[in-house]
């Protein structure tokens, strides 16, 4: 259960513009940001910021998700590993490389490029992080440095979302649930205090 419970959409319709277009996108509207309604200037500039970050720039959306999905499992959010994951599928991406991305290092399913993407997520989401310059020369190797930052700024998003949402232990919805509970458990997923 959200420590802070999320805000009934009734409570702020100023912000049913905003809250519908996510819907549409996701075909739901995440507990996070109803949590976030509660600060309304809050959830507009993390909107603002995460449409740009996943919607935005010349990465495939799938790898970003994928990216995000890596990075919240070195963080341990699994409210976050629920919700890229689903992402990642609603985004085209395969079942397979979904529950493959756990070993991106080793699986045939990803390209050197995506591995050196999925190994900065990685190690960006370890505390202490643990990035080396040897880990963004590999990304560089492959990536223009504005497809770097893209990289950096999903990392980023996500460091943000999963502090958030392991704080506020944020209730997950159906739709990511029954995703995590079908394609992650073999990797250790399970609920937890997003129940």
């Amino acid at each position: 259960m959200t420590l802070i419970p999320p805000k009934d959409r009734k409570q702020v319709e100023a912000l049913e513009p905003l809250l519908g277009m996510v819907e549409q996108a996701m075909g739901f509207v995440p507990n996070s940001m109803l949590t976030m309604a509660h600060w309304p200037e809050l959830l507009q500039s993390f909107a603002g910021l995460g449409g740009t970050v996943l919607s935005g720039g010349t990465l495939d959306p799938g790898l970003k998700q994928l990216i995000a999905l890596v990075i919240s499992s070195a963080a341990g959010c699994r409210y976050c590993q629920a919700h890229t994951s689903h992402g990642a599928e609603h985004r085209g991406v395969e079942a397979a490389r979904i529950e493959a991305a756990f070993e991106y290092e080793t699986s045939d399913l990803f390209s050197e490029a995506e591995r050196a993407a999925l190994r900065v997520a990685a190690h960006a989401g370890m505390v202490p992080n643990a990035v080396e310059p040897k880990h963004i020369e590999t990304l560089r190797a492959h990536y223009s440095e504005r497809e770097c930052v893209e990289v950096v700024a999903v990392i980023a998003l996500f460091g943000f979302l999963n502090r958030w949402n392991d704080t506020l232990a944020t209730t997950l919805e159906d739709a990511p649930a029954a995703f995590a509970a079908s394609h992650l458990t073999g990797h250790g997923w399970a609920p937890g205090k997003h129940a």
